[in-house]
């Protein structure tokens, strides 16, 4: 990480610390999109005429009310319902006469002891209730308080059916089964596998398992568009092991849902001084069946740029014990501070290009009479000067891929270069292509021995042979020095 200190600074660590207590001490409020508890902060207004969409689902209107409402209209749809049939009866008997003729035996009501509206309130409740006291009753000399009676009946069936279904549904909702989801209070960002990371916690307080768990994340953050349209909110996605499956989960035990900043990420640019200026939201969704209901639950969490620490990893939870494995939430939402690089993946990324050897053959090549040697020199200079980080040492040491291929290209380069020197018929000789080195090597020697013999064939008779002879002319040298010249050759 040497030339990412000699271009933004050395002490990292130092401002890694500085920033993370910075933000401990100074956390900016601000409207939430999502609360920490998963309530989105969302009221909808100026519907107009489309509050009649709320009465055609009524039954999904009443399950999402709150408890008091839903109370409120539990009894006060009873004792509407009780009074109205207990009002129907006592107008029965008021028409027909029965509540003044209580007291002769002689005659047959349409309700034995019904004479007032609570007598007859009373009789509604003893058989809607199906009590049967078996005081009040109904005699065979009424018709209409046969019909009312089948009616009563029916109307009751639905009444209990609606209000009754309502709660149920409203007591079995998997809601609660959210608040035995942990998440943990902060994210962090951190290295992990030697890349940049952001992580956060997710956790189940019960025994009982969440099948086919799911996460997903969404970035909010308002933008403009090119063509000056302005996003309030724009939602982005952020990967949580969608390609690689780590997005389903087994919760058992606390897991840390990692997503790695890449040039895919749309924290590709975030770095720790610039995460100081930005606003965003993280919202953390994860869905899963309940496994005691059978039922669909999903949990929702945030988390804003002040609640990201720059620098942090979070302490392990789980440890061995006899036969078991215990998880300590005490040190579920703690964190502790790593050496981190304070700068995006992008500047490293573009700091790495820079340094790396493979950059060197393009500036090699810019540079018109230098040939390979001087690059190979070159880069014997870079690698002793430019210190990079074990990752890229190890990719770029003296057995390294690089460094062959560099060699390669260099011999290329130099046989290219030395074919300039050649006369114009050798040259295209070595260039026809398909041609193997080979055969163009055995036919440049071919001509070029035509060419020397040639010249040989030129020249006076007493030089031809001294030139017969091998080439050292030294046939026709005294014998000492012809020994002092075999010893010099040899």
């Amino acid at each position: 990480m040497s030339a990412l200190r000699k271009k933004f600074g050395s002490n990292y660590q130092v401002v890694t610390t500085t920033s993370s207590s910075h933000q401990k001490d100074k956390r900016r409020k601000r409207q939430r999109f999502v609360d920490k508890n998963g309530r989105c902060n969302i009221q909808h207004g100026n519907l107009g005429g489309e509050t009649s969409r709320y009465l055609s689902d009524l039954f999904t209107t009443l399950v999402d009310l709150k408890w008091r409402w839903n109370l409120f209209i539990f009894i006060l749809t009873y004792t509407v319902a009780w009074l109205f049939m207990a009002l129907m009866w006592w107008v029965i008997a008021y028409i027909r006469g029965d509540l003044y003729r209580t007291h002769d035996e002689k005659y047959t009501p349409c309700v034995a002891n019904v004479y007032n509206f609570p007598s007859a309130f009373l009789f509604f409740i003893e058989t809607e209730a199906t009590i049967g006291y078996g005081h009040r009753y109904i005699t065979d000399k009424c018709p209409e308080g046969i019909i009312l009676f089948l009616f009563q009946s029916i109307l009751g069936s639905i009444v209990d059916a609606f209000l009754i279904g309502c709660m149920f549904i409203k007591m079995s909702q998997p809601k609660k089964r959210a608040e035995t989801l942990m998440f943990s209070e902060n994210a962090a960002i951190s290295m992990r596998d030697g890349k940049l990371t952001l992580m956060f916690r997710v956790g189940n307080l019960r025994n009982s398992h969440m099948v086919s768990a799911q996460i997903r994340c969404k970035l909010l953050k308002s933008r403009q568009t090119p063509e000056g349209e302005f996003l309030p909110l724009d939602q982005l996605e952020l990967d949580v092991g969608f390609s690689t499956g780590a997005d389903q989960l087994f919760l058992v035990s606390p897991l840390t849902i990692c997503h790695v900043i890449d040039t895919k990420s749309p924290f590709y640019e975030l770095s720790q001084g610039s995460m100081q200026t930005e606003q965003f939201e993280i919202v953390v969704i994860l869905e899963g069946i309940v496994e005691t209901t059978g039922m669909t639950c999903q949990a929702r969490t945030s988390y804003t740029e002040d609640e990201v620490l720059w620098g942090h990893r979070f302490f392990p939870v789980i440890s061995l014990e006899e036969g078991f494995f215990k998880v300590d939430y005490s040190q579920f939402h703690a964190t502790f501070e790593v050496p981190t690089p304070p700068y995006s993946v992008k500047e490293q990324d573009e700091a790495l290009l820079m340094s790396s050897p493979l950059m060197a053959p393009s500036l090699c090549n810019s540079r018109e009479k230098n040939n390979s040697l001087d690059c190979l020199e070159l880069l014997e200079d870079q690698e002793s000067t430019t210190k990079l980080p074990a990752k890229v040492q190890k990719m770029t040491g003296r057995d390294g891929v690089p460094r062959k291929l560099l060699r390669m290209s260099s011999t290329t380069s130099e046989m290219t270069y030395s074919l300039g020197e050649l006369p114009m018929k050798l040259q295209r000789i070595s260039s026809v292509p398909g041609v193997s080195e080979e055969k163009q090597v055995t036919k440049t020697t071919k001509i070029a021995t035509e060419a020397i013999s040639k010249s040989v064939a030129d020249l006076p008779p007493k030089l031809q042979r001294m030139a017969g002879g091998g080439g050292r002319m030294d046939g026709h040298l005294p014998p000492k020095l012809r020994k002092m010249n075999s010893d010099r050759f040899t």
